[in-house]
């Protein structure tokens, strides 16, 4: 089974990229939902995570995620602990997916993991495809969310390697501004590359 990571800054269209591979029939595992399913009432990381950040939420309601990225937003330590937390447990849920598709006889996964490069885990897939687009639609995309503000927007970029450099190291590009339709095609190309054997190390940029 080849295990395919997804990657891309916020705002690139990780997301619609993703649902693209689904369309394909390729599971997806998603690393923000699985860190939010650890934010809900009766998560096995509730109480610890409320014993850190107690101003976060209650064991009745779960985690209120604008308040915890308040609390660790520009505190490098906060986020630390925070990570320290979170992260072992959201390993065992991809792990969990990988080895229950695996069983059923999946060719493929994709796991969706907003910072694989800035984690170094490149080396751990088969291919990374990265979603990426120019910077003033990546921003217009990501300063429409609700409570989004242009100094949040600054925060999380700078923990976030530039896409210049991540194009460097991805294995296939997908370009997410230039419409829906080519979007997919692209995707459509990844994995239609992918299911024809090991990669060869030749460039693997999808025709447009």
């Amino acid at each position: 089974m080849k295990i395919i990571g997804l990657t891309g800054g916020i705002g690139m269209g990780k997301t619609t990229t993703a649902n693209f591979f689904a369309e394909q029939g390729v599971p997806v595992w998603d690393a923000d939902r699985a860190v939010h399913r650890l934010y809900l009432p009766n998560s096995p990381a509730l109480p610890e995570i409320l014993a850190r950040f107690p101003l976060a939420g209650s064991l009745q309601s779960g985690i209120d995620r604008q308040k915890l990225s308040e609390l660790v937003l520009n505190n490098p330590e906060e986020l630390a602990a925070l990570e320290a937390i979170v992260h072992p447990l959201v390993g065992i849920d991809q792990t969990g997916f990988v080895e229950a598709h695996r069983a059923e006889g999946y060719p493929a996964v994709v796991l969706d993991i907003p910072l694989l490069f800035e984690g170094g885990a490149q080396d751990r897939f088969d291919a990374v495809v990265l979603c990426s687009t120019d910077e003033k639609t990546r921003r217009d995309r990501v300063l429409a969310r609700e409570g989004m503000t242009p100094d949040k927007l600054d925060a999380i970029i700078s923990r976030q390697m530039p896409d210049a450099d991540k194009r460097l190291l991805a294995d296939y590009v997908v370009e997410t501004g230039e419409g829906l339709e080519q979007a997919r095609r692209a995707v459509q190309k990844i994995v239609e590359a992918l299911a024809l054997g090991p990669l060869d190390g030749e460039s693997k940029q999808p025709e447009t």
